[in-house]
């Protein structure tokens, strides 16, 4: 139970009509304080910059180990994973994931993903119509990437599918993430299953994890909980992170028109565009004693959500900060979350956008949006479907 100094906020978070209209609650929650109980989920929320980074810097007191959803039975299940784990386990098995998704490794990728995506963006300008979700944002993800993980057609066509079913049950077991759980179990089996190993591309990221268990680096049964690893950072993330870059050029075509003159603003336009709309919302963490935030104390054992995408646009750190301003310093966004378990795949998420916004810069004077889809999901936040007319 709360302590009775702490504020309260009696709103569901993960129902549909917050998912839709997220940042008028962010607020609220900003201004009753820096944490505040949610009597509907259970939950302690921070939603104010400092203290949001303050918590991901401190992996020992607000811990991962017990979990990071908003519900008990996907806590469990998911502990000794690497998003589920503390330190030493999660630094041995970030290591052996991250290692293909780091700046050097990845400068070997590099020109195929350049490469492909001006042979895309020179095809969907020519078309002059297209969804900037499903022909654009997904594109490179599930082509190049999906296939540098190493999974077989059915593995690289279930992906998605997958993705998006991990983030929905890290949030509240509500329908949504009820429904969930049979793509998630579906997804465990296929990773699971004895003939998974050989049906990885000779030298991928997957059989690479097979490999670092024959070296010793890490127990066999762990390797198909580390194949799940490459879904988040190599999809939904990076597709919402796209897709909401052209839905923001289109609604701030001045911002667009900076960049088209200096393509220097790439990097800090993704920046300000992942501060914006981060494509997480957040995780929970696990108290492992009484935390201090701001003139709350908040219980040992309690589940504390960290909310990433409200304390981008707190307006204690940020000024204006619900201006989409490609000139602005947003280098410390917290879209990829921060401190240890900082998103593995940021590189590699940055490689992608930068490579399609090199040609899109070139090619496309103004865009003309149509009307957004939302994908609604507990924990993430991006599109569905957005219709796009390039001139």
């Amino acid at each position: 139970m709360p302590v009775t100094e702490c504020p309260v906020y009696d709103v569901d978070l993960y129902s549909d009509e917050v998912l839709r209209q997220p940042y008028q609650h962010y607020r609220a929650l900003r201004d009753l304080g820096a944490a505040v109980w949610l009597p509907r989920n259970g939950l302690y929320a921070v939603g104010r910059f400092e203290d949001v980074r303050a918590a991901l810097r401190s992996p020992v007191l607000f811990s991962s180990a017990q979990g990071v959803a908003a519900n008990d039975h996907v806590n469990e299940m998911s502990k000794g994973t690497t998003l589920a784990s503390d330190a030493p386990l999660h630094d041995r098995l970030r290591a052996i994931i991250a290692a293909p998704l780091l700046p050097r490794a990845l400068e070997q990728i590099g020109p195929e993903i350049r490469a492909e995506a001006r042979r895309l963006v020179e095809d969907l300008v020519s078309r002059g119509r297209f969804d900037a979700v499903t022909d654009l944002a997904q594109h490179l993800p599930l082509t190049i990437v999906s296939k540098l993980v190493g999974l077989e057609d059915y593995g690289r066509g279930s992906m998605l599918r997958w993705a998006s079913a991990t983030f929905n049950v890290l949030g509240a077991m509500n329908d949504r993430g009820c429904a969930a759980m049979t793509d998630v179990q579906e997804m465990r089996h296929y990773l699971g299953g004895s003939g998974i190993r050989e049906r990885l591309r000779p030298g991928s990221w997957g059989e690479r994890i097979f490999e670092a268990a024959d070296r010793g680096e890490v127990e066999a049964e762990r390797c198909p909980v580390l194949m799940r690893d490459y879904l988040g950072p190599s999809l939904d993330t990076t597709i919402f992170a796209t897709a909401n870059l052209i839905l923001l050029f289109g609604t701030y075509p001045d911002q667009w028109d900076l960049v088209r003159k200096d393509p220097a603003l790439i990097p800090g336009a993704i920046n300000e565009a992942l501060r914006l709309e981060s494509p997480i919302r957040g995780f929970t963490r696990h108290l492992t004693d009484n935390a201090t935030i701001g003139d709350v104390t908040v219980p040992n054992a309690s589940r504390v959500l960290l909310l990433y995408a409200s304390a981008n646009r707190d307006e204690r750190k940020w000024e204006d900060p619900e201006r989409f301003d490609v000139r602005r310093r947003a280098s410390d966004h917290l879209g990829f979350g921060n401190g240890t378990h900082m998103c593995a795949g940021l590189h590699l998420a940055r490689l992608e956008m930068t490579a399609l916004l090199e040609v899109l810069v070139e090619k496309v004077r103004h865009f003309d949006i149509g009307e957004p889809v939302l994908a609604l999901n507990n924990v993430l936040r991006g599109l569905a479907s957005l219709p796009v007319r390039v001139s």
